[in-house]
C-alpha cells in the first residue's frame, strides 16, 4: 500500500474494530469490549439501585445484567429513571463510570442537551472563522429545545457550512430523540462501537480512503502489526527501548539506553520517550497511574523532558495530567482510562 492516511475497519473476533494507518505505520486502534461490558460513550436508560454509602454514589441497573456507578448522585430514590453516558472503563467485578450529564459528540459538534451556550473551541483563533462558525451555531440551533447547547470542534475550520449543519442536525435528532423517550425499563438507547469513535476522532484531516472490507487486517499485515503491539518492548531509534508494564495497580515504564554509554544517552533516550510514550500507551490502550523510571540524566535537563512530554501529550488527545517528580526522581502521569488493555481484546 503507498504512503497516506487510511482508515481500515474490520473485525477482531466477533468485535468492531478499525485502525488508523499513516505512512503504513499504526498510528491508532480502537477495539470494542466484550458484549457483557459497556461501551465508554454509551448512553443507556438506566434504574437507580444500591446506594454505596462511604462512596458518594449509587449503583444504576443498565439492563442485561450490566451495571453503571453514578458518584454524587443526591435525592434518587430506588426504581428512579434516568439518563446516563458510560465515562471510562472499570476494572474486572466494578460497575462502570457513568455520569448523568449527556453529551452528543460527532465530528464536527457536541450537543449538550442540559448545558446551554454556543461555543466554538478555543483551538480555533481565526476571528473571521469564528464569527463563520457562530453563525452556523445559531441557524443550527435556531430551533432546539430550550436548554440545548453547542460546542462546534476544532474539525470545523475550513469545514463545509453543509457538512457542520447536517452533523449538528444529526447530534441534536439524536438528543431530542432520547429526552422525549418515555420508557423507563432499563436499557442501552445509543451504542458507541469502536467504528464509530474512529470517525469522530480520525475524520479530520479527512483520510485518503476508508478501507471497509472483510479481512482487510490480515491482507494489509495489520494483524503483524498486533503482535508488535502486545509486546512489552518499545524500541527507539537511538539504540535503547523502554518497557510498558502494566500492573493492577499502576503501568510502570523503565526507559534503557541499551548500547549507548555516552554522557547524553540518558537524555536522547528520556526525550525520544517522551516523544513516543503517548503513542505506545494509546495503542496498547492503557491508563490510570503512570510510572516513569528514566534513564539517569542531570536534574537540570528535567524541565526539558517535560516540556517534550506535554508537547507530545497535547496532540494525543486522550486526557493526561502530569504529576511530577517523586522523591526518587521518577515522573508520574494521571491518564484516563478511555480504552480497555489492547493486548486482553486482541
Amino acid at each position: 500500500m503507498k504512503n497516506g492516511r487510511y482508515i481500515v475497519l474490520d473485525r477482531v473476533g466477533n468485535r468492531n474494530a478499525a485502525v488508523l494507518l499513516l505512512n503504513n505505520r499504526i498510528e491508532d486502534v480502537l477495539i470494542d469490549p466484550a458484549d457483557d461490558q459497556p461501551n465508554v460513550g454509551a448512553i443507556y436508560r438506566a434504574r437507580v439501585g444500591q446506594a454505596m454509602k462511604g462512596q458518594g454514589g449509587v449503583v444504576v441497573d443498565l439492563g442485561a445484567g450490566q451495571k453503571g456507578f453514578l458518584r454524587g448522585a443526591k435525592g434518587m430514590s430506588p426504581g428512579h429513571a434516568l439518563t446516563v453516558q458510560v465515562t471510562t472503563y472499570a476494572e474486572d467485578g466494578k460497575a462502570a463510570p457513568v455520569t448523568d450529564r449527556i453529551i452528543y459528540k460527532s465530528l464536527y459538534a457536541i450537543v449538550t442537551p442540559d448545558a446551554p451556550g454556543l461555543n466554538v473551541a478555543r483551538t480555533i483563533r481565526d476571528d473571521d472563522e469564528r464569527d463563520r462558525l457562530q453563525e452556523i451555531a445559531h441557524d443550527a440551533m435556531a430551533d432546539a429545545p430550550e436548554g440545548f447547547g453547542l460546542i462546534l470542534r476544532s474539525a470545523c475550520e475550513g469545514a463545509a457550512r453543509d457538512d457542520i449543519m447536517e452533523d449538528i442536525a444529526t447530534m441534536a435528532g439524536a438528543a431530542m430523540a432520547v429526552v422525549n423517550d418515555g420508557s423507563t425499563d432499563a436499557c442501552l438507547l445509543i451504542e458507541s462501537t469502536a467504528q464509530d469513535k474512529a470517525f469522530i476522532a480520525w475524520g479530520s484531516p479527512a483520510a485518503d480512503e476508508i478501507i471497509d472490507d472483510e479481512g482487510s487486517f490480515d491482507h494489509l499485515g495489520i494483524l503483524d502489526h498486533f503482535e508488535h503491539i502486545k509486546s512489552d518492548r518499545v524500541p527507539l531509534k537511538s539504540g535503547g527501548a523502554f518497557f510498558v508494564e502494566s500492573t493492577r495497580a499502576l503501568v510502570a515504564v523503565d526507559v534503557n539506553t541499551g548500547t549507548d554509554f555516552s554522557l547524553q544517552a540518558g537524555l536522547k533516550a528520556n526525550m525520544e520517550c517522551a516523544r513516543t510514550l503517548p503513542r505506545a500507551l494509546r495503542l496498547r490502550g492503557l491508563g490510570g497511574q503512570i510510572v516513569l523510571d528514566l534513564a539517569p540524566m542531570p536534574k537540570k535537563d528535567r524541565r526539558a523532558f517535560e516540556t517534550a512530554l506535554r508537547s507530545s501529550l497535547k496532540a494525543d488527545g486522550i486526557d493526561t495530567v502530569l504529576v511530577g517528580w517523586t522523591p526518587l526522581g521518577h515522573y508520574e502521569l494521571q491518564r484516563k482510562r478511555e480504552r480497555l488493555p489492547t493486548k486482553d481484546l486482541l
